[in-house]
């Protein structure tokens, strides 16, 4: 059995408090599934969620048991946009946020294994009489940032927007760079478990060289 935790081996799962950095990203492949909404209030965030982890922790087992590769379940992360994005440093009016949440799956995931991962899940849910109404709404797909920015912050998700400000309009702008893809963090704490004072979060901004 091989272990592999790609958070130990990928550069773009690394990143320090009060630095920002500029890195290259490769192209992944993440679960993902699209919703709008406040996080804290909207039902299909929620949702989401619970569709995301099972279809990880179901292709973790499948590649144990078809590839004798065990790759611990990566965080949650997301994918964040809005018509006017000062509602992310300024406003935060959360209402307005559109997202994508997704959790990255290794190379070696194929679409036949996902395929079977959604129908195992699914049939694990009706057993139970239960349903997952945004189960069927996730997708295998490959994202490639390229050029990016990221930190890391430590607290609060509502605490972001001094440090999205800092980043976005002075050290975006002062190294020569222009923001080009969405705005992306990652989560590396489980906010049921951490307390908000200590959850740490990466930042990261897709970026192109300007000129």
């Amino acid at each position: 059995m091989t272990a592999v935790d790609p958070k130990k081996s990928l550069d773009a799962y690394r990143a320090k408090k009060g630095e920002f950095r500029i890195l290259e990203v490769p192209a992944m492949q993440y679960l993902m599934i699209d919703g709008a909404g406040d996080p804290n209030t909207a039902t299909a965030y929620s949702d989401a969620v619970t569709a995301l982890f099972p279809l990880a922790y179901t292709l973790k087992f499948e590649s144990r048991k078809q590839l004798g590769i065990d790759t611990v379940v990566m965080p949650l992360e997301g994918l964040w946009h809005a018509p006017d994005m000062e509602s992310f440093t300024t406003r935060r009016d959360k209402s307005e946020w559109m997202w994508t949440l997704m959790i990255m799956v290794p190379d070696h995931v194929t679409r036949v294994m996902f395929d079977d991962a959604v129908d195992a899940v699914a049939a694990k849910l009706a057993k139970k009489k239960q349903d997952s109404p945004a189960l069927r709404s996730v997708r295998l797909e490959t994202l490639h940032e390229g050029l990016c920015v990221q930190t890391l912050h430590v607290g609060s998700y509502d605490d972001e927007a001094p440090v999205l400000d800092d980043l976005h309009h002075r050290f975006i702008p002062s190294s020569g760079l222009g923001m080009t893809g969405l705005h992306h963090e990652i989560y590396l704490s489980d906010v049921r478990r951490v307390e908000p004072a200590k959850l740490r979060t990466i930042l990261r901004q897709p970026v192109a060289r300007i000129g």
